[in-house]
């Protein structure tokens, strides 16, 4: 894997490489044997409306276990790249159709640092996350076309590449309409274990005891 940036000083970083793209593509080549015979669900209300123009293919891991083994096998390694203890919140598999756009946007609390891995596109022509280079104090709301003049990086990732992002605390979005027939994106999130936002980790309480009985 190769860094690129300073996630410290910038509040993002490319992180190239991330995970071999034959296993990226064949993580797709499964989801889709999988639930090929499964209509997907779309997006909805609960998924930000406005975010996306029109409702995209989403699963989330909690619909589908494999997932989930992506957020909790990296915790690790993101917790070295943050500098911080980290607990994971939630994670999504997305599919996205040609000519969509993201609009400019934060997220919620649940998603302080943010991890948007490429898995694969139709025809191979990269889809750019785009990163405002101005930090937030919080969550902003407001949804936006673009980034109204603020400076920010653009960022095209192959099959295997990923960017971690402060997702509450810098705007994101793809405003360029998706190059390719469809393009498939996995989404993973985190909160740190001493953090204001640590009430949003999917972990239970440790004082409770654990019983297989």
């Amino acid at each position: 894997m190769e860094i690129v940036g300073s996630y410290e000083t910038d509040g993002y970083a490319h992180l190239k490489g991330l995970i071999d793209p034959s296993l990226a593509r064949g993580f797709v080549r499964r989801i889709s044997k999988d639930l090929g015979r499964t209509a997907f669900p779309m997006t909805g209300k609960e998924s930000r409306p406005g975010v996306l123009a029109r409702p995209a293919l989403q699963v989330h891991g909690a619909q589908y276990p494999p997932l989930t083994f992506f957020l909790w096998g990296l915790t690790p390694l993101l917790g070295e790249l943050v500098g911080r203890e980290l607990l994971p919140t939630y994670d999504l598999f997305r599919i996205y159709r040609a000519g969509d756009v993201c609009r400019v946007h934060s997220d919620r609390e649940a998603c302080e640092h943010s991890l948007s891995l490429t898995l694969d596109y139709s025809d191979g022509k990269p889809w750019p996350l785009e990163i405002g280079e101005i930090p937030l104090p919080g969550r902003q709301k407001r949804l936006t076309e673009d980034f109204e003049g603020e400076a920010h990086a653009s960022i095209a990732m192959e099959p295997g590449d990923a960017v971690l992002y402060r997702g509450v605390h810098r705007r994101h979005g793809r405003t360029a309409p998706n190059p390719n027939r469809w393009s498939a994106h996995l989404f993973l999130h985190w909160v740190e274990r001493d953090g204001a936002f640590r009430g949003e980790a999917a972990v239970e309480d440790e004082t409770v005891p654990v019983s297989f009985g």
